[in-house]
């Protein structure tokens, strides 16, 4: 911008091409002088070569001492010695030079071949310190905020330990279901079981997922005395499978994003009902302590205190269906709540292996009777993982005590894999990531975990 003021000079100055003058800008007579065709022109004052076409061809005046005199001087890169710029390569990889010192390292990391190997090696240290981290909350995080609220008042009605569960996972896919969009709310989603020795699906909706937790989150709403979702519709002995079925059918349009808001006002009505239910426990520790309470299931009851761990990890499930179809990262639960998800599978198991028996899709009838409440053939189910552990599992009445005494086999799992197999999404051949013993109570044992998976 300073070249073109100095070039203006007085109006009326120099605007004739042809009175005698070339790039006289202040009146002094200068005139170009005769240069060998060969030679670059050359700006006198600042030396600065200059190709004669650039002059010749374009009729440009030359620079004057003014505008050489006004130029902004380039500093002058950063000498540093070699051991000066290999203590820099850990600043260097952490991004923590000076831009003049990173210019330094950079051009030295192109001559010097031991500081550029070192350098890769710094790179790839300082990409170990960055794992990638998900998108999605800490599942644990909901938990440690009401733990710190409740340590400075706590509640005057706190949530009983058997529900928490449930009210962390509602929790958690209603922030999911408040992050999609309006279009994500028809994608395709495939809700899949085992039935029998057989995987099987059924095709819905993201909107299709909520309408079918609201239908079977009703069979404990009822029991608490709570409105039923289905209305008119529903009726006493109802399996999971036919609410659901009674609620699409009686939609005069497939769901939308509306039914969040039932599913929401019912899960908050249910944690804040049985919150006044008096004691926690399941029906294995000596009865059940959750207000007598039971939920029936169609062909079963679960006390209240199991049902709303079935609940909470149907709950799981299914946001985990709901994440997958919109392409969203979703975590397991905390590992505290997936222990009671999992104990739970484990004492449902000795029923599932009996029903399976009955149905002719197990092993021939037990090999040996065993007296309820005594210890019979056991397999020893180890879940490794953040809520694991190991439970006994009898084989041959669902009365049996499980025995390390009679243990005949063992099969250790992941935790979210079990659940995984408990939900009926991988198959029992798939499932086991190590196998010991009788061959046969294994694969009774994971089949029956299979069939635990329902609608």
């Amino acid at each position: 911008m300073s070249g073109e003021a100095d070039r203006s000079g007085p109006p009326g100055h120099g605007d004739d091409p042809h009175d005698g003058h070339d790039g006289d800008c202040h009146g002094g007579g200068r005139h170009r002088e005769h240069r060998d065709p060969e030679k670059p022109e050359e700006y006198p004052e600042a030396g600065i070569p200059l190709p004669r076409s650039s002059v010749e061809d374009t009729g440009l005046p030359l620079p004057e001492p003014a505008a050489a005199s006004l130029a902004v001087p380039v500093p002058a890169p950063l000498v540093l010695e070699h051991h000066v710029l290999k203590s820099l390569l850990g600043a260097w990889a952490l991004a923590a030079c000076s831009a003049d010192e990173t210019t330094a390292v950079e051009e030295h990391l192109g001559e010097c071949g031991a500081c550029a190997d070192e350098a890769l090696r710094l790179r790839g240290a300082v990409g170990l310190l960055h794992p990638a981290e998900s998108l999605d909350l800490d599942p644990t995080l909901r938990t440690r905020v009401l733990a710190g609220c409740l340590d400075r008042r706590p509640p005057r009605i706190p949530v009983p330990e058997w529900a928490a569960p449930y009210d962390a996972e509602s929790a958690r896919l209603d922030a999911l279901l408040q992050d999609i969009g309006g279009a994500e709310w028809h994608a395709p989603v495939r809700l899949r079981w085992f039935d029998g020795d057989a995987p099987t699906s059924r095709r819905t909706t993201v909107a299709g997922v909520i309408a079918h937790l609201l239908s079977v989150d009703g069979l404990v709403a009822v029991a608490l005395g709570l409105d039923d979702p289905l209305g008119d519709a529903g009726s006493p002995g109802q399996t999971p499978q036919g609410r659901t079925e009674t609620y699409w059918r009686a939609s005069h349009f497939p769901p939308t994003r509306s039914v969040r808001g039932p599913w929401r006002a019912q899960s908050h009505h249910i944690v804040r009902t049985v919150s006044f239910v008096d004691g926690g426990g399941s029906s294995r520790s000596g009865g059940d302590r959750s207000g007598g309470l039971t939920v029936p299931y169609g062909g079963f009851d679960l006390p209240l205190s199991d049902s709303m761990l079935d609940r909470a990890f149907e709950c799981w499930v299914h946001a985990w269906d709901i994440a997958e179809a919109v392409d969203y990262p979703y975590e397991p639960p905390a590992g505290r709540h997936l222990h009671r998800m999992i104990d739970l599978a484990a004492r449902m198991l000795p029923g599932s292996l009996a029903e399976r028996r009955r149905a002719g899709l197990s092993a021939p009838p037990v090999r040996h009777l065993v007296a309820a409440g005594t210890g019979g053939r056991s397999l020893r189910l180890e879940i490794e993982g953040s809520g694991g552990g190991e439970w006994l599992i009898p084989l041959d009445s669902p009365g049996a005590v499980g025995s390390a005494a009679h243990e005949v086999a063992h099969v250790a799992l992941d935790g979210v894999e079990f659940c995984r197999l408990a939900a009926g999404h991988v198959s029992p051949e798939e499932a086991a990531a190590g196998q010991d013993g009788d061959r046969e109570a294994i694969r009774d044992v994971l089949f029956a975990a299979a069939s635990l998976s329902r609608m």
